[in-house]
């Protein structure tokens, strides 16, 4: 444990090396005090010194990063598999993803290192391995008896594509067939390649002339294992025999085959086809199908021939022993419909039910009772895998309803346009939040368990409630708890519901809103007191509150105007202020692309105190949960539309919620629901700007005869073509803005010329505004290098994902209630608002409000800028106040009470106030520690002195997208995320480095405007459009992982093959079994060829942990690995035993029986 004493920091100050300037001092607002401005100590300056010395428990020790979970939907789904002893599912993805499905809980994420997307999963059934066919040719063998799986084997083909790979069940032989029409088989205990192949020329007829394409299809014959079919793309399936080594039957069929599905007793298969016909064959006669069917053809005129359809991409032929088979197919719809959705279709006997999904079906499989291909296969349910859903359909109940899915698989529902996470909130608002939104779940859902049972989920050790929040472009808000490494939805808001419809008929192009016009930007909520805020992209702030009951009423609306009157910052003055690196030259604002949802008016009006949307004037019914207590709008200024909000916060014990923008701040009472203070940024210095600006003229930016021509003349038009719809799928190696950029660039810098041609346009104003909305955010880059990613993000400051661009308009960035000294003369704390703006300017601003809280509802808050000013270097991100012992001081808060509980006293208590710190019991001191962390560098002020103690410059070739004062062990530090990918913490208020990781550069944008960080060492962002990938940075939560994941593999025993009776086993035509290992095995069919396929050894299991046989870890490890196994072979032995035995005292028995009944009998007795 480290002690810092300042009073030995305090006796150097005026020799300390600080920045490359001395601190200034700004005089101004009626305080009349001063604060430091750089980076160097205020010479001369004292700080209320501490009396004790302060212990920072934490060290770089206490830290460690590593991926959790992942919660969501599957990005770009590929592949589907099931194990149907397990019980566990199986979803490959193009990204090279495989995410793993058991019990709710039981989730595990893999990654191939390679990316190459997944062709084909399957199973090892019962053995608890998966093998992978991917993109790029090659076969993967996982292990998954162990919590996180890893690669056993891989196999590279060198010389053919891999199109379809089967692997009969209780074999450790693969038939994998590639593209050329060759079948090739792979032993799966060694990953090596069998010298037994069978070549598409000896398969098809010598007579045939042409190539029959990529093996699409291979299945072994339930009847006769030694029989494997074989289908070709142009419609050639081959019945070919594995012992004698030649082809039994060739059938052919003039349209292509997509799939083939056999009847269990082998003498019969299905296949479908490009032209939507199903067909039927009988292996007795192969010259014509037995039954031709096209499920949704219709008849034409003629009467003669059904007319085609769409292909049937899959089709499944399940067999029941008391009913009719089912045959379930996706695809085949009529062409003459177009509008259709796509469909599985499911034919039972007669019936045809028409399944409509709500996005394309990528794939489905049928989960039946047996593992077993030659017995009836009893399917009770079918698994869809839809681009962007998974349903289950319980086949079991005649009007195949739908099992309620309990995975977080709608996050994606609409595009996250941010998120909040809170970890260790209070307990009850869980169960409070989870009983108001179990109100509103869907009817109609089977009754059934969800077949998707397998594995064993742990709570594990961790105990303290988790609540993630996503923000959406339709404007809806998700509370999800995310307790004990699961998720699981709590609540759903819909904020849009605020505001009536918008009436898009007859309106003129220029004047419709944009896609998104209710996209949430930012969230602010305090669990304590329930309050709930968000601001939209249409420039508004909702202010909910939390209420159990039911009501009928108004929604309260207030409108603010907000401008800002200046227009350019001529030169920073180099005596009065550091140099800021990036800030000096600044790209003028490309507003076109940020600001409004709304677009200016036809030519020859001009809007005028019009916000963008209109809130519901009548009474409004609102359900229990968080209800609209306050809608503040910002409304058009002289034709401009309002521009987008960059920070938001609310406080409950002040009864105000304060927010920003790049014209200025606005603080507004909702108590009383008034605007307390509505100033432009530079208002806020008074007469301490340091910066020279020049009034803007008032008609600049009025100019609208020019028309749209303007739009092809520089960049603008560029980025216009650049920027995409926010709802549209992002691209991988795609950048985007930020929520709160209000410019996008390409990446180029601007000649001088250019920027005085956009300047001469009012800040680079086109006259026609395109709306655009958060959730956007996107713009196409071309990127060929991860060095071009990086230098993107760095060379130029315009198309910077930084939380503010630097814009003539000062930016408020970031705002902080706390109880705090507001100018340097105070003696006492008072309530206070922090504000960080864009140019790295932090003001404080003095709040005036009752203490009684009868006047509270009727006497007027009064704030006033302090004239207190601290300088960062770059835009400020985040802040916090720490007490004199080192210990965060949460801000103020009142006590939740239901404002529309029928309980007169609950209703008309007074409000109870929280002024929470964890020191408070002791005496807080006189003063305070201010930690203020910008995209570059963090500072440690001591208050009221406001000495700059601390300095520590965190990124001079990036900076910083996300910062947050958390909490961990007790005790507290600062978490930082760079745009360059490095996760860091530093000490407070020490700012000492802990921890600094390279972890994820970022390539795109959603990770940027997703990414946060709370208490105990938890953080998340958007690791795709439709997964939540959750981080730890707590060495004891790294080492607690294993207990808290989900065992993927149970000690199953596998189901017995029924009995067929001796009459079916001696008629019954089987061929009997097939010895496959002399069959493929070296000595029979000889090595494969060398160049043909390459053997990777993996580092998964027993293999894996080899490689640390050196460590005592590594030794455990493999000794439990092989234990489990060999108990596990053990139990198995001991039933087989156990069995033969009975078996044998049975037979000894009968013997018994048959010997006393012919003993005494004679010869010719018998």
């Amino acid at each position: 444990m480290k002690k810092f004493n300042f009073h030995k920091v305090l006796d150097g100050l005026t020799s300390s090396p600080g920045g490359s300037s001395s601190g200034s001092s700004f005089g101004g607002g009626s305080g009349g005090s001063s604060g430091t401005g750089g980076a160097s100590v205020h010479s001369g300056g004292t700080a209320g010194t501490p009396r004790e010395e302060i212990h920072e428990i934490l060290t770089s020790d206490y830290f460690q990063l590593c991926k959790t979970v992942r919660h969501g939907f599957p990005y770009l789904p590929t592949a589907l598999a099931f194990d149907p002893v397990q019980k566990i599912l199986a979803i490959g993805t193009r990204t090279g993803a495989i995410r793993i499905l058991g019990r709710p809980g039981v989730d595990c994420y893999c990654q191939h290192e390679s990316g190459a997307g997944v062709l084909q999963l399957q199973f090892l059934i019962n053995e608890g391995a998966l093998v992978s066919a991917s993109s790029d040719d090659m076969l993967h063998l996982w292990n998954l008896r162990q919590k996180r799986p890893a690669i056993l084997h891989s196999l590279k083909f060198n010389r053919e594509r891999i199109t379809f790979c089967h692997l009969p069940f209780q074999s450790k032989w693969l038939y994998v067939g590639t593209e050329r029409g060759n079948t090739h088989i792979v032993n799966i205990e060694s990953f090596v390649l069998s010298g037994y192949v069978i070549m598409w020329n000896k398969a098809i007829e010598l007579s045939t002339k042409t190539h029959p394409g990529p093996v699409v299809h291979l299945s072994d014959s339930p009847r006769d294992e030694g029989k494997l079919l074989i289908g070709y793309e142009n419609g050639t399936v081959v019945l070919w025999d594995l012992r004698s080594k030649r082809a039994d039957l060739r059938l052919y069929y003039d349209e292509a085959i997509h799939s083939i599905g056999w009847h269990n007793e082998g003498k019969q298969f299905m296949c479908s086809h490009s032209d939507g016909s199903l067909t039927l064959w009988n292996l007795k006669s192969t010259n014509r199908p037995f039954q031709i069917i096209i499920p949704h053809g219709k008849i034409q005129r003629d009467g003669k021939k059904v007319e085609s359809c769409k292909p049937i991409l899959k089709v499944e032929y399940k067999t029941c022993k008391t009913s009719e088979p089912f045959i379930i197919f996706s695809g085949g719809l009529s062409y003459d419909k177009p509008w259709r959705r796509p469909s599985l279709t499911i034919m039972h006997g007669k019936a045809i039910t028409v399944l409509e999904m709500d996005h394309p079906i990528v794939d489905f499989l049928t989960l039946c009772d047996t593992p077993y291909p030659n017995e009836f296969q009893e399917p009770y349910a079918v698994v869809v895998l839809l681009e962007r859903d998974l349903i289950v359909i319980d086949l079991t109940q005649s009007n195949f309803p739908i099992f309620e899915n309990p995975y977080p698989m709608d996050i994606h529902e609409s595009p996250v346009t941010c998120t909040e996470y809170f970890a260790d909130c209070p307990p009850d608002l869980i169960p409070v939040l989870y009983s108001v939104g179990a109100k509103h779940k869907k009817q109609g859902y089977s009754n059934k368990e969800w077949p998707i049972s397998g594995g064993i989920w742990n709570l594990g050790s961790q105990t303290y409630p988790e609540i993630i929040i996503t923000g959406h472009a339709d404007g809806s808000v998700k509370f999800w708890d995310a307790s004990a490494n699961a998720l699981q939805i709590l609540y759903k808001l819909k904020t849009s519901k605020v505001f009536e419809k918008q009436k898009q008929e007859g309106k003129p192009t220029a004047e419709i809103v944009e896609d998104d016009p209710f996209a949430i930007q930012l969230m602010y909520w305090c669990p304590e007191s329930r309050i709930f805020c968000v601001a939209g992209v249409s420039a508004y702030v909702i202010i909910y509150r939390f209420s159990k009951h039911e009501v009928n009423t108004e929604i309260s609306s207030l409108e603010v105007r907000l401008q800002s009157e200046i227009e350019d910052i001529i030169s920073p003055e180099a005596e009065m202020i550091p140099p800021f690196p990036d800030a000096s030259f600044q790209l003028p604002a490309l507003n076109d692309l940020s600001g409004s949802t709304n677009t200016v008016a036809s030519e020859g009006t001009m809007k005028d105190s019009i916000p963008c949307l209109s809130v519901k004037t009548r009474a409004v019914r609102m359900p229990p949960g968080y209800q609209a207590d306050l809608v503040i709008q910002l409304v058009w200024v002289d034709g401009e539309p309002p521009q987008q909000i960059t920070s938001l916060v609310a406080n409950s014990a002040y009864g105000l919620v304060a927010f920003g923008n790049c014209n200025g701040l606005a603080v507004v009472d909702f108590i009383q629901k008034t605007t307390v203070l509505s100033m432009g940024s530079i208002d806020l210095y008074g007469s301490g700007d340091p910066y020279q600006r020049q009034l803007r003229s008032p008609r600049k930016s009025k100019q609208f005869a020019a028309g749209l021509t303007e739009l092809s003349d520089g960049p603008v038009s560029l980025e216009l073509e650049r920027c995409k719809s926010p709802t549209t799928s992002d691209h991988i190696n795609g950048h985007c803005t930020s929520p709160t950029s209000q410019s996008c660039s390409s990446g180029k810098r601007l000649s001088s010329a250019d920027v005085t041609k956009i300047n001469r346009r009012s800040h680079g104003k086109p006259p026609f505004r395109k709306a655009q909305s958060a959730a956007c955010m996107e713009i196409s880059l071309p990127v060929a290098t991860e060095e071009n990613r990086e230098n993107s993000f760095n060379h130029s400051r315009s198309s910077s994902i930084s939380s503010i661009d630097k814009e003539s308009k000062e930016t408020i960035t970031a705002l902080y209630f706390t109880e705090s000294f507001a100018r340097k003369n105070d003696m006492t704390v008072s309530p206070c608002l922090w504000v960080g703006t864009g140019l790295g300017m932090v003001l404080t601003i003095s709040i005036n409000l009752s203490s009684v809280d009868e006047l509270r509802q009727t006497e007027p808050v009064t704030v006033s800028p302090s004239g207190t000013i601290l300088t960062v270097k770059g835009t400020v991100l985040t802040f916090a106040c720490l007490d004199c012992m080192g210990t965060l001081i949460h801000p103020p808060y009142e006590a939740w009470r239901d404002p529309n509980s029928t309980d007169d006293n609950e209703r008309t208590r007074k409000r109870k106030f929280i002024l929470h710190s964890p020191s408070s019991s002791q005496d807080m001191g006189d003063h305070q520690f201010a930690v203020i962390c910008s995209e570059k560098q963090a500072k440690v002020f001591s208050l009221p002195s406001q000495i700059c103690l601390y300095v520590h410059n965190i990124t001079d070739t990036s900076f910083l997208l996300r910062a947050d004062v958390v909490t961990l062990c007790n005790s507290v530090c600062l978490a930082c995320f760079c745009a360059n990918g490095h996760i860091m913490t530093l000490s407070l208020p020490s700012l000492r480095p802990l921890l600094d990781v390279n972890y994820l550069p970022v390539t795109d944008m959603r990770i940027a405007r997703t990414f946060c960080f709370t208490n105990e060492g938890q953080a998340l962002y958007l690791g795709s459009p439709t997964e939540v990938q959750r981080l730890n940075y707590s060495q004891e939560m790294c080492d607690n992982l294993q207990d808290m994941l989900g065992e993927l593999f149970t000690p199953v025993e596998t189901p017995e093959a029924q009995y067929r009776g001796f009459l079916k086993g001696l008629f019954g035509g089987t061929g009997g079994t097939l010895d496959r290992e002399e069959l493929f095995g070296e000595a029979m069919a000889g090595k494969a060829s060398r160049s043909l396929a390459q053997h990777i050894p993996g580092s998964g299991g027993v293999e894996g942990v080899k490689g640390a046989a050196g460590s005592a870890i590594g030794e455990l490890a493999r000794a439990r690995i092989a234990l489990d196994e060999r108990g596990q072979k053990l139990g198995e032995l001991d039933e087989r035993t156990a069995r033969m035995m009975s078996s044998a005292e049975a037979f000894s028995k009968h013997a018994h029986e048959v010997m006393l009944k012919y003993k005494d009998k004679k010869w010719y007795q018998f």
